[in-house]
């Protein structure tokens, strides 16, 4: 089966974004990737590159009325929290697919993700947890559920979801914590009991991030890296792992996490170096 993907991201995240779609090229036998480009700089150079399996869009091309009015009232940051319904409603609309994942730039695929879609079965939607660890929990201000890797369907509950989701960014996707809401991910909250339609994704290697990756080890084999759950010593292969908050500095200096996760030295070799060398 063919994955359609798409990501958002400007010329600060190009680095970061063509590290993903090499890593999908990698993991991914059949897929096509539609970017987002979030000013003229990124669209200029994707363009210009005429990947195989990438498809660039200028803002020219995807914002629409509704967008553009509500534009100027958000910062850099909450416009693309916004925009993020919209970029998979227009990837299916206009691309006419059958159902399309949308992904966080800032992630980097270790095995196919086709484990993790197929996994919906009959269902329209597809969400993923942040799984936080208990000492990290940021559950109850920034949501149980993290917009990172989503599926939907284009049938009509998958697309119900979908546009009652981007008309709730479109009318309130704020960087604060306001009436139980937080930018565009507290929206998912209630959705497995919102929607039928939903599946809440059950496969640990399908979110590997900073917030979660205390309740793991990991060893390399030949297909990938394979994870060990410390608590049921439960072994799964890593899926994609998202590097959330990974800040480059001056001198070479690299930040890993901007909110002050302990990173054991083994995470740090087996994913953080290989991906900063990437990068």
């Amino acid at each position: 089966m063919k994955l359609n993907f798409c990501t958002l991201f400007n010329a600060n995240y190009l680095s970061r974004g063509l590290t993903l779609y090499e890593s999908l090229l990698l993991a991914c036998p059949d897929f096509h990737l539609y970017v987002f480009a979030f000013d003229d700089q990124c669209y200029d150079f994707l363009k210009s590159q005429n990947y195989t399996h990438l498809t660039p869009i200028s803002l020219k091309q995807f914002e629409d009325k509704e967008l553009l009015n509500i534009k100027s009232s958000r910062s850099v940051a909450e416009y693309c929290w916004t925009c993020t319904p919209s970029t998979i409603l227009y990837s299916i609309i206009n691309f006419e697919l059958d159902h399309c994942t949308y992904l966080d730039a800032d992630m980097f695929f270790y095995s196919n993700p086709a484990l993790l879609i197929e996994e919906m079965k009959d269902k329209s939607v597809l969400i993923t947890e942040h799984r936080y660890t208990k000492a990290y929990d940021q559950s109850a201000t920034s949501g149980k559920y993290c917009v990172q890797f989503m599926t939907f369907k284009n049938n009509p509950s998958g697309m119900e979801v979908l546009q009652w989701w981007r008309n709730a960014c479109i009318e309130w996707c704020y960087a604060r914590h306001e009436d139980g809401k937080f930018g565009d991910q507290k929206y998912l909250d209630d959705w497995t009991t919102r929607f039928e339609c939903v599946h809440e994704l059950q496969h640990l290697g399908g979110g590997i991030a900073p917030w979660n990756v205390q309740q793991y080890t990991f060893s390399k084999s030949n297909s990938g890296i394979v994870a060990n759950e410390i608590s049921t010593n439960k072994k799964f292969p890593v899926v994609f792992f998202h590097y959330h908050g990974l800040k480059f500095y001056e001198n070479e200096i690299v930040s890993l996490t901007d909110e002050g996760y302990d990173i054991s030295s083994e995470t740090i070799e087996v994913f953080f170096k290989p991906y900063v060398k990437l990068l």
